[in-house]
């Protein structure tokens, strides 16, 4: 896999795909907004790990279940969705709790706790598992060796493209934050919206049909 045109086509296409506004980049922007950088960071780590165990699923072939199963499909749709919901009514029910605490004080959410729900975020979205399955084969060459092995490869710089691109946005939504965190009144908005964008997740999550 030498071919500059190929790592150019595959490197655009992947960088448009983790521009797009998806659930993980919603997701990651709203933890930003409600914790700072540090939790959106963590997010990141959750999402990407998360991401990962789809690369590792696609590779062995157990994705393939999801994308031909419905019942499977449906399983896992409502788990996540439901587990969305529940983020979304928490933040909505602690609505500027941390707004009475200095910009130096812990966030509401821990890193491990937002490190754990970006990995329950991503892995429950049955969607990002067939995204897998239907990206990766594209830039598959049979002349280049194990079809496992360039799977898991080319899914994991797919990761690292997302690493990158919402680290960028986390630090530009981090900069935002932290002087609107300080403020009740914002503070409060910040948690719907927060709140919002999580049971808009959820119900999208929800809603999703296998294509």
């Amino acid at each position: 896999m030498s071919d500059p045109t190929f790592w150019l086509v595959f490197f655009s296409a992947a960088l448009a795909l983790n521009l797009s506004p998806g659930p993980d980049l919603l997701f990651v922007l709203s933890r930003t907004l409600s914790g700072g950088r540090r939790v959106g960071v963590a997010s990141v780590c959750g999402v990407c790990s998360g991401a990962l165990v789809h690369v590792a699923a696609a590779a062995l072939g157990i994705s393939a279940i999801l994308a031909t199963s419905a019942l499977a499909f449906a399983v896992v749709k409502y788990v996540g969705a439901v587990y969305l919901l529940y983020l979304g009514v928490q933040a909505l029910r602690s609505a500027g709790s941390a707004a009475a605490l200095n910009l130096k004080a812990a966030p509401k959410v821990t890193l491990w706790q937002a490190y754990r729900q970006g990995i329950l975020v991503d892995v429950l979205n049955p969607k990002a598992a067939i995204f897998f399955m239907a990206f990766l084969p594209q830039f598959v060459r049979p002349d280049q060796g194990a079809i496992a092995l360039q799977l898991l490869v080319l899914g994991v710089l797919v990761v690292l493209v997302a690493v990158v691109v919402e680290c960028t946005m986390v630090l530009l939504a981090a900069r935002a934050s932290s002087a609107l965190r300080g403020n009740r009144r914002l503070s409060q908005w910040i948690d719907r919206v927060l709140g919002s964008v999580l049971i808009g997740l959820g119900i999208r999550l929800g809603l999703a049909e296998r294509t």
